[in-house]
């Protein structure tokens, strides 16, 4: 036989359960503009029917409702959305880090300016012209000998502020490889406070946001995979449990970074396999790079030998991300990578120019009489400069007291348009601008690349958005649905009382 008070008790039941509802409706509203915050809903179970099944249980006409609980409050996710928008966030993360390192090698090396190269080039070719009409002339000669100084510190220039952004892209990978630790344990943190909470059954959902805020901001910079390993006690079956991240080098294994509450640390590796101590871009020489990889160390360890997995960047050249995207432009061993190789480049153009027009240079004889002069001293775009003292060492005439003669300064004019086989079957001024040209192609598909992945990335966003985030529309009617739910369990508990008050104080009095 059932309760007296049953009816009381079910109506209790649905007042706490649509009052929990309507708390859970108040924190979505709450945090409706909360970064990461993911909308959350109570899950309302009935509870067990009476009378309970057993041999000894007594009969009755039907199995009497007992009312309804809620089960837990669960975060509103779509894991398959979450993994498409973090891959998206790794492609744009490495196109937007690429654009930026070829915008700012388009700045330097891109005519005209007041430093232009190609400029450079083509003012001391022309200063050369003023020579050859009028070998004596001696202004002409210093407008040459000026002319030449300029084109070398057209080089000395570029090639200084390449390697400062260079130089500044390796602290930017100092910084991120810092930002990618601090993030790992950030998580590992979280791991070991959802692992505390979720064995008492309760579901700690802001703790699983803050968590997958981070997440997102680590797979920015990395590519990660993702598993979650289930926290035991009285954990409820929907409970994340703690994450596992795991990155996956090619060719090889995947490392663990964070599982539970343990982190491993990522540590910047020169091309000896050994753990940088300080900055990225002290491991270059001349530009071009000694940095290796990444020292991963083991979980929970600080790094030692025995615990240390070294990820080369060749693991690393499929990969995406921000900080493969820096690496791909700082470059690594072998002089491999965007700056290096402009660089290494650049150091030939000047070696060649500097040979070739040393060696017909060299042949002439000069005003002063002087013999077997270079015009240029230097073997790289960064040491490039003028040899000479005056103007009127600049070897014109090819043959010694001949001071109209300018047979030797019309074969230094045609180096102009000599094509060199060093140059990739160019001249001078072709193969520089092939080059610039080559940075302003690599320019044009990184930003196409860029802008793919970020209006892919912002429509997976904004279906995210609509699947996670708090709608206030929504909310307002879910508050509505649960209050009037709220009224009518009180309304319920109302007439359960009138009931019992005519039992209790009605029964058994007639006639009074």
């Amino acid at each position: 036989m059932r309760s007296t008070f049953m009816g009381l008790e079910a109506s209790k039941r649905g007042l706490h359960t649509q009052q929990s509802a309507l708390y859970t409706t108040g924190h979505n509203i709450s945090n409706a503009n909360t970064l990461g915050y993911t909308r959350q809903r109570v899950n309302m179970e009935t509870t067990p029917g009476f009378p309970g099944s057993g041999l000894n249980t007594g009969k009755t006409a039907g199995h009497i409702g007992t009312g309804v609980q809620a089960h837990s409050v669960q975060r509103m996710r779509d894991e398959f959305i979450d993994r498409q928008f973090r891959q998206e966030t790794n492609k744009l993360g490495y196109w937007q880090s690429t654009t930026k390192s070829i915008s700012q090698m388009e700045d330097i090396m891109s005519e005209p300016s007041e430093f232009g190269l190609n400029q450079g080039f083509t003012e001391f070719w022309k200063s050369m012209e003023d020579v050859v009409s009028n070998p004596k002339d001696t202004a002409a000669r210093q407008v040459m000998l000026s002319k030449g100084q300029g084109l070398a510190e057209s080089f000395n220039y570029i090639d200084k502020q390449l390697k400062l952004i260079q130089g500044n892209i390796g602290n930017e990978i100092n910084v991120n490889t810092k930002t990618v630790n601090s993030l790992l344990k950030q998580i590992a943190d979280l791991n070991q406070q959802i692992q505390t909470v979720e064995p008492n059954g309760y579901m700690p959902n802001d703790l699983y946001d803050e968590r997958d805020v981070l997440l997102d901001k680590l797979n920015e910079l990395i590519p990660v995979s993702v598993s979650f390993e289930k926290s035991g006690g009285n954990a409820l079956d929907i409970a994340e449990g703690s994450m596992t991240i795991k990155f996956k080098p090619v060719n090889g294994q995947e490392i663990t970074l964070v599982q539970g509450r343990d982190f491993a640390h990522l540590n910047p590796m020169d091309s000896k396999g050994k753990v940088i101590d300080g900055d990225v871009d002290d491991t270059t020489t001349d530009g071009y790079n000694e940095f290796q990889g990444f020292a991963i160390s083991g979980i929970g360890h600080p790094p030692t030998e025995s615990t240390t997995v070294n990820v080369t960047y060749a693991n690393l050249e499929s990969s995406k991300g921000k900080l493969a995207a820096l690496v791909d432009a700082f470059g690594h061993s072998g002089g491999k990578g965007l700056y290096p190789e402009m660089l290494k480049k650049l150091d030939g153009l000047a070696a060649t120019f500097i040979k070739e027009f040393n060696a017909v240079h060299s042949k002439g004889v000069g005003l002063d009489g002087s013999t077997g002069l270079d015009f240029f001293s230097g073997t790289s775009a960064k040491d490039i400069k003028v040899a000479l003292d005056k103007p009127e060492q600049i070897a014109a005439s090819d043959t010694n007291g001949e001071e109209g003669n300018n047979k030797n300064i019309l074969e230094l004019s045609k180096l102009q348009s000599k094509v060199l086989n060093d140059l990739q079957g160019g001249t001078f001024q072709t193969y520089y601008k092939s080059l610039v040209g080559d940075i302003g192609v690599k320019g044009e598909q990184a930003v196409k690349l860029e802008f793919n992945s970020g209006t892919l990335q912002l429509q997976i966003a904004n279906n995210r958005a609509s699947h996670n985030s708090v709608s206030l529309d929504e909310e307002m009617t879910n508050m509505i649905t649960f209050q009037q739910a709220y009224n009518a369990n009180a309304r319920m508990i109302t007439v359960v009382d009138e009931t019992l008050d005519k039992i209790i104080n009605g029964m058994g009095r007639v006639g009074l």
